[in-house]
């Protein structure tokens, strides 16, 4: 865990806003198209699904998804043509508990 990349990551809102979503994907996202395909929540949210409840371009979904990955915040599966992202809940929880013993 380098912290310093995982402070990066959390900088902005939106990469925020993509952890809060993929906590309780079936909050958020559709699970029908998963079901469908044979899949769950636990194998990750497909990037397509991110980036339309972001609202922003593809281009930028992938680089904040790319930093959080980088950072060890999320962990991904490609299935076919398509890549998953799902929390990386050791890093969180060593994050968490980095933060409560250091600042």
């Amino acid at each position: 865990m380098e912290p310093l990349l995982i402070y990066k990551a959390l900088s902005n809102d939106t990469r925020r806003q993509i952890l809060l979503w993929l906590k309780n994907p079936e909050k958020f996202f559709n699970e029908k198209p998963y079901f469908q395909q044979g899949l769950s929540f636990k194998v990750g949210v497909c990037v397509g699904d991110i980036q339309v409840k972001s609202g922003l371009a593809q281009s930028v979904i992938s680089s904040y998804l790319l930093t959080m990955q980088k950072a060890g915040l999320l962990e991904s599966e490609r299935i076919g043509k398509w890549t998953y992202y799902r929390r990386n809940e050791k890093t969180i929880l060593e994050f968490s508990e980095y933060i409560q013993k250091e600042l």
